[in-house]
């Protein structure tokens, strides 16, 4: 119940910050983005919108993630999220949800292909905020989950952070109880870590 009234609650937070037309910034994620377990204001998406605000950035942020979420979901809404927003830029940061239910990532990686496809016909760019799984999921399954960030990227020449989490997701004290969620203490290094391919559009445009 907690997940889903916090994608609720980003749902909700998307439509009454944003007009038809914001041409900024879409996220479209899951519980990494959506501050699951915390405060709207302390995730690393808030984050961002302050920081572009302090750096003198005209680019609103529109936080379209949802806990829970997997590729298929994204893709599912991601049309009506580019004809509400007409968003410059959309982040993905997705594919987290299809690892740990060990769902296949020929699917994952259809389901990016055509997110980053869609999103280029609405006329905006696109940059891919990648994660990996635990091990125990055994290797061949990791090591085929971690290539489809980077062959999506390759294959469209779209900026990537292989992983979102580096530095966090191996450190304990920077993740929740269920050492699946970072706890807001990580939240300014999430932002780090994005920032690079974020600030690289930016200075592009």
């Amino acid at each position: 119940m907690k997940s889903l009234r916090n994608g609720l609650l980003f749902a909700l937070l998307s439509f009454t910050t944003a007009t038809a037309s914001a041409q900024g910034i879409l996220i479209v994620g899951d519980s990494i983005s959506a501050a699951f377990g915390l405060e709207i204001e302390q995730g690393w998406v808030h984050l961002l919108q302050k920081r572009l605000k302090e750096e003198g950035y005209d680019a609103p942020v529109v936080n379209a993630s949802v806990s829970g979420d997997t590729t298929a979901g994204g893709l599912a809404r991601l049309p009506r999220l580019l004809e509400q927003h007409d968003p410059e830029l959309v982040v993905i940061e997705l594919g987290g949800n299809d690892g740990l239910r060990a769902l296949p990532p020929a699917n994952m990686q259809q389901n990016l292909s055509a997110m980053v496809e869609r999103s280029r016909e609405a006329g905006a760019d696109v940059v891919l905020l990648g994660m990996m799984i635990p091990p125990n999921y055994g290797l061949r399954y990791t090591r085929a989950f971690s290539e489809v960030f980077s062959t999506v990227s390759d294959q469209y020449d779209v900026p990537l952070i292989p992983f979102l989490l580096e530095g966090i997701g191996d450190r304990p004290q920077l993740m929740q109880a269920d050492r699946i969620h970072p706890t807001a203490k990580a939240q300014p290094q999430i932002l780090e870590n994005a920032w690079p391919v974020i600030e690289g559009w930016l200075d592009d445009r």
